[in-house]
């Protein structure tokens, strides 16, 4: 391969990185024992570093935030050769190193804080071209039942299995929650698992490099990194999945085990259990059917196959609970309630209320105060947030909570335009404002979340094809 060649337009340089990942996926698929050992030239070739990954480091909402460097991605314009030739040569002759990530604290929903590491601009170019050469690799190992941080894959296809097997005689519920996953990954059990797969030194030089680059804190302290992979980073997701993937193996080795449909059914008519994962990035739930003794079972069996990887379990947010008792995961509320009309039990799913709070804060935030802009900016701000919210949740049983939170947020603008305008009166506010009732100025209208079509999601199973996959192959499967 030619690495010296003129740097390549966007649409040919995607095509040949999208040729190449569709090659080393296929291989490592054909061959589960492969280790790739020449892995560095791709990394550096101007088709995978100078094209692809800066155009997704540079278009990627991030792409706004500095680093240590103080240097946004976005701010290089003018210099963007010279900045990408300079990379690209360090990168070559081994010059390149990783700088510290700086920190950035943000609230959690807990109240707590989650730190994020904001690479430098060198340092996410490399990283997503790293992330384009393993991740075709190891997407061939990766089981099904993990959906997080995944191409191809979304919350909705966990929340679908998960409605499958409670549908199916899946009845308990172990609601998993791993303490700190991101800031506790052991390096040693990360990068022997990275090693399986890939035997270049110079790869696995880089990869090190990242994990121990180090974070600058906010009180301008630099830090080691003596475990963990950075929250925030581009090769951080897939990083966490490769450490994660022995809950998956584990997991999928013992539903192998069962002997299919019909050795599932005679394990459950002898009072053993059957399980199934279901995994989005380090939240994840075991459906079980058995009773709640084999439950807290394996929660201890989940205990042990995390030690290797530095991680365990949070003992506040990991707890059993009953599909009728109904639990929370990736903001669905799901839970097996009587149908009414009958006396049929039968498996809802609701956005849940959490989620709905969230939402309602995002408003009110918007709505609070400020009056100084116009209505048509308001909703230039709040429509995004109410149709995104909904466009997430408009597979599931989401009619009401549709509804009632378009009332909700016409009262809270309502209420804006009542303190924007505190001398007029309710008539002239309508003729001004609110034509055919919804709060309207020029081209801008309040979103109506219930106009907002809810259609049934439909379940993939293990059918979810990948980016690389070919059409005579996924025929195949």
């Amino acid at each position: 391969m030619n690495t010296d060649a003129p740097w390549p337009d966007l649409y040919e340089a995607e095509a040949r990185v999208l040729k190449i990942q569709t090659k080393l996926h296929q291989w490592a698929t054909g061959d589960p024992h492969r280790r790739f050992d020449d892995l560095f030239n791709l990394v550096a070739d101007p088709c995978f570093l100078v094209v692809v990954a800066w155009d997704r480091v540079r278009r990627n909402r991030g792409a706004r935030s500095a680093g240590t460097d103080g240097v946004a991605p976005r701010s290089i314009v003018f210099g963007e050769e010279r900045f990408l030739r300079t990379l690209r040569d360090d990168l070559k002759a081994r010059r390149f190193v990783p700088s510290p990530v700086r920190e950035k604290l943000i609230p959690k929903k807990s109240g707590k804080l989650r730190a994020l590491g904001i690479p430098t601009a060198r340092d996410r170019t490399v990283q997503a071209a790293l992330k384009l050469v393993l991740e075709p690799i190891f997407e061939a190992d990766f089981k099904p039942c993990s959906y997080g941080f995944r191409p191809k894959r979304r919350a909705m296809d966990a929340i679908e299995e998960i409605f499958f097997y409670a549908t199916h005689y899946y009845e308990w519920v172990l609601e998993g929650d791993i303490k700190s996953c991101f800031d506790e990954i052991s390096h040693v059990g990360l990068m022997d698992r990275v090693r399986v797969r890939v035997g270049d030194r110079r790869v696995l030089g880089l990869v090190k490099a990242f994990l121990k680059a180090g974070v600058l804190s906010e009180d301008q302290v630099v830090r080691d990194t003596v475990t963990g992979t950075p929250q925030g980073g581009i090769l951080s997701p897939l990083l966490a999945n490769i450490a994660l993937s022995v809950l998956d193996e584990h997991f999928m080795g013992r539903w192998e085990s069962f002997g299919g449909q019909y050795g599932r059914s005679r394990r459950r008519a002898k009072g053993l259990a059957n399980y199934r994962l279901v995994r989005y990035a380090d939240d994840f739930v075991v459906m079980l059917t058995g009773s709640q003794e084999h439950v807290q079972a394996l929660k201890e069996d989940v205990t042990a196959v995390l030690a290797p990887m530095g991680l365990r379990l949070s003992e506040e947010k990991t707890v059993v609970t009953h599909i009728d008792q109904g639990f929370d995961f990736l903001g669905f509320h799901i839970q097996r309630k009587r149908k009414k009309g009958n006396q049929r039990r039968t498996v809802y799913i609701y956005p849940s209320k959490t989620a709905l709070a969230a939402v309602k804060a995002k408003v009110r935030v918007l709505t609070q105060g400020n009056t100084n802009q116009s209505l048509a900016d308001l909703l230039q701000r709040a429509n995004p947030v109410l149709r995104g919210w909904a466009n997430y949740f408009r597979h599931v049983v989401s009619a009401r909570t549709f509804d009632y939170l378009n009332s909700w947020s016409w009262r809270r603008v309502v209420n804006w335009l009542r303190h924007k305008h505190p001398r007029a009166s309710w008539s002239w506010l309508r003729r001004h404002y609110l034509p055919g009732w919804r709060p309207t100025e020029g081209k801008a209208t309040l979103l109506n979340p219930a106009t907002i079509r809810i259609v049934r999601y439909r379940y993939r199973g293990t059918r979810i094809a990948t980016p690389w996959t070919r059409r005579d192959d996924q025929d195949a499967a």
